[in-house]
């Protein structure tokens, strides 16, 4: 289990459960000048976060700043390949973040809006839900 993952946890292993509603926090641009935002509701798993930070700061060469306002606190698990059912629940095979539709994922300060919006469409390609580019409301 390498990859980003929570340094210690009440629990190791967690449920399912349902992403439901839209996302009331963490849904505007807080700490840079343009974001990603998710437009669905989905898990990003610690393999997609790290891809689009790679892509983020490999297009903006050091140039500005970027934010990422993910971390995969869920884990999920799966039973390795060709298992009877039953006998337990598998081991955890890796980490997710659940997005409701608004979170704001990505964002990058310090840079031009155009370079920005190129940037931040690489990184919607390496994400499994559909997103939009957003920028941060003055004066809110």
């Amino acid at each position: 289990m390498a990859g980003t993952m929570p340094k210690r946890i009440k629990w190791r292993k967690a449920q399912k459960g349902r992403i439901r509603g839209n996302a009331t926090r963490g849904n505007t641009v807080a700490y840079g000048e343009y974001g990603l935002q998710s437009l669905e509701a989905g898990r990003i798993t610690a393999k997609h976060i790290e891809a689009g930070r790679v892509a983020i700061s490999h297009f903006l060469q050091r140039e500005g700043r970027v934010h990422v306002r993910l971390f995969p606190h869920k884990p999920v698990s799966a039973k390795p390949l060709e298992v009877r059912m039953g006998t337990g629940k598998g081991e955890v095979a890796f980490w997710t973040a659940e997005v409701k539709p608004g979170t704001v994922m990505y964002e990058v300060s310090g840079v031009t809006e155009d370079l920005a919006k190129r940037a931040l469409l690489r990184v919607a390609h390496k994400m499994p839900v559909r997103t939009r580019f957003v920028m941060r409301r003055h004066g809110v």
